[in-house]
């Protein structure tokens, strides 16, 4: 009888049972279900005070244990592929599948940022055409707020202002985050910590900058007025692309931020660093994002 413990003769990594992927979309499920409840509710309050303790509009309890089990399963899941890694389980065929993997991840993320495009060029490009849609209802009014791009009463940013200095941050990290590949790549693992550590902190600039225009957007009320009735999509499309963009960013820098507590334990070298090299090209994705959003949301239909 075979060896079913025996040495596999190939390249490829069959991985042990693993209780993470099935954490993980139990986890999904509990914090989509609770941004559900955070945001509309699926109970009213007269439906019981333990019901509605929990499935009452506004409650935020189960989206956040939600959100616990997410992380929890993402720092599990991961550090078992460190784990393989370091125990020589990436072989050259398992790093070049981790590559293409890391790539139509990507390609998928472009499709996702897209989508917000699509919308935002069919109301920018053919407004117009609103004002030909017969008038019924309230339609009518709508229909005349979105004649114009941007609404009329909608108090656009100045795009050489914050959003100017987010582009020059994100550019700047561009450089920063390839100087610290490039010394990783030559062995100069102090330049790698360095360009990484200062790429890292761009991040978190990043992200407080874009915290502070969101906040003075919302406290001036720039897109939601008396006088941008009805042009509530305008705001919708902003927040959308330009959020989940930040959202990207944050990812993004807790990726690096990983890579970068990784180097300081002596990990990864110039021969074998595919964790770093991710979240490079993850970060350079970031930044070829948000110089669209910067030159057509910001700028072109300013």
């Amino acid at each position: 009888m075979a060896d079913a413990h025996a040495v596999p003769h190939h390249d490829y990594h069959l991985v042990n049972p693993s209780p993470w992927p099935l954490v993980a979309s139990i986890a999904v499920t509990i914090m989509m279900i609770g941004a559900v409840v955070w945001m509309k509710g699926l109970a009213p309050a007269e439906s019981g005070p333990v019901v509605a303790a929990l499935l009452a509009k506004g409650d935020k309890a189960l989206f956040f244990a939600g959100l616990a089990g997410v992380l929890v399963s993402m720092f599990g899941w991961w550090s078992d592929v460190i784990k393989e890694s370091r125990g020589g389980d990436h072989t050259p065929v398992v790093s070049l599948g981790l590559r293409y993997g890391m790539m139509l991840f990507i390609a998928s993320e472009v499709m996702f940022f897209v989508a917000f495009f699509w919308m935002f060029f069919d109301m920018a490009l053919f407004n117009e055409a609103r004002t030909l849609i017969p008038s019924i209802g309230a339609w009518t009014d709508t229909a005349a707020a979105w004649s114009t791009w941007p609404p009329k009463g909608v108090e656009l940013l100045d795009p050489w202002q914050l959003p100017l200095l987010n582009t020059i941050i994100l550019l700047l990290s561009g450089t920063t985050v390839t100087w610290a590949h490039h010394a990783l790549q030559v062995g100069d693992r102090k330049g790698a910590k360095l360009g990484l550590l200062i790429t890292v902190l761009l991040g978190a600039l990043f992200t407080g900058v874009q915290a502070y225009e969101y906040q003075h957007i919302i406290h001036e009320h720039l897109f939601f007025n008396d006088e941008a009735a009805n042009s509530g999509l305008y705001g919708s499309i902003f927040f959308m692309a330009t959020g989940f963009h930040g959202f990207h960013v944050l990812v993004g820098s807790i990726f690096l931020l990983v890579c970068l507590l990784r180097l300081y334990a002596g990990q990864m070298s110039p021969e074998k660093h595919f964790g770093f090299e991710a979240a490079a090209w993850y970060w350079h994705f970031v930044d070829v994002v948000w110089l669209f959003l910067f030159a057509f949301v910001y700028v072109a239909f300013g």
